[in-house]
């Protein structure tokens, strides 16, 4: 079986490996698709936090289901997709049915090894049907599902201005379920071609360049004098974090989809008069993955449009620094394991 192993920041190197033999309560997947995301990139980097190398990579995954033990309604050659956070089923945080925050979480690709490899091992608990959908959607259920689940966290209600900042697969995700939510989505990026992306792909009404030296300006035009009264950042971007709390409306609720290392910092006078939320999300729930497969199988979202990228698992190696580029205009790149 060959694997692909981030060895150190910057360094890739192919291995073989054996086949993982069934063990009592897991399921082996063969899998077909690898989405690559903003976690990947910064593991590559060396920017990634809670990470240790070596270490394989790969959590947005599509497959066909080889053999497991103990999955009730689930049969041998169907496509799935896992939820790839692997949780205690104890701590207080999973008592409370919040597995995606387990207090010893356990992330494929991140706190162990990860998908980019022909076959693998994971609990029974997290497998997905595919539900008639194809490979690509399964593999896109991931990243969309934590844009889900932090339009849950925010409450978006139905014609509520959602400022959105990161126009990357994390953030379009995002949109695309406050758009569903009922929300009216303001974009938010310093790459004008994926702003341009979500206004002829997902028809977000609203964009707006963060670089521009009238932004608190432009948003209040568009929320008619009142500001966003909900803001979700999806950059993982420290100074986009700090300056984004300027623009969030009295009353309002702010949340971290994206992840940086650096401490957040806000003036607390400011915070305090609009009585504002602050929360992370992390991850996502099987709640969240039936609603994206529903909204899938719905037809309210098309995220094979998402995919400008893609490559063969042979050709990883060579090409994974190229998607760091932005001159590349790579939304979302895609690993193929067909043979």
């Amino acid at each position: 079986m060959e694997t692909l192993v981030c060895t150190t920041p910057g360094q890739f190197e192919y291995r073989s490996g054996q086949k993982p033999e069934l063990t009592p309560g897991h399921a082996i997947v063969n899998i077909k698709r690898i989405g690559i995301c903003g976690t990947d990139l910064h593991a590559f980097e060396g920017t990634q936090p809670f990470f240790e190398y070596p270490r394989i990579l790969g959590h947005e995954l599509a497959g066909e289901l080889v053999d497991f033990d103990d999955a009730p309604g689930f049969e041998k050659g169907e496509r799935v997709t896992i939820i790839p956070y692997f949780y205690c089923g104890t701590c207080v945080a999973c008592r409370a049915g919040k597995t995606n925050c387990c207090a010893q979480l356990r992330v494929s690709g991140v706190h162990m090894d990860g998908g980019m490899v022909e076959y693998l091992s994971v609990p029974t608990y997290s497998l997905v049907h595919g539900d008639g959908l194809s490979l690509d959607e399964l593999a896109l259920a991931e990243p969309l599902s934590i844009g889900a689940h932090g339009i849950r966290r925010a409450g978006v209600q139905a014609g509520e201005f959602v400022l959105v900042i990161g126009a990357g697969p994390i953030g379009l995700g995002v949109m695309e379920f406050a758009r569903i939510a009922g929300g009216q989505v303001i974009a938010m990026d310093i790459n004008e071609a994926r702003l341009a992306f979500c206004r002829a792909k997902l028809q977000v009404p609203y964009t707006i360049d963060a670089r521009s030296t009238d932004v608190t300006e432009q948003l209040r035009s568009i929320t008619n004098g009142d500001m966003p009264t909900v803001i979700i950042d999806a950059t993982g971007n420290l100074k986009a974090i700090n300056s984004a709390f300027q623009y969030m409306a009295h009353g309002g609720r702010y949340v971290l989809v994206g992840l940086q290392r650096g401490d957040v910092c806000l003036s607390h006078p400011e915070f305090h008069k609009r009585e504002a939320t602050l929360m992370s999300s992390r991850n996502a729930t099987r709640q969240d993955f039936e609603h994206v497969l529903n909204s899938l199988k719905q037809g309210l979202i098309d995220p094979v449009t998402y995919i400008t990228h893609r490559v063969q698992f042979g050709q990883v190696k060579d090409q994974f620094a190229d998607w760091l580029n932005p001159a590349n205009g790579v939304i979302k790149a895609m690993v193929e394991l067909d043979r």
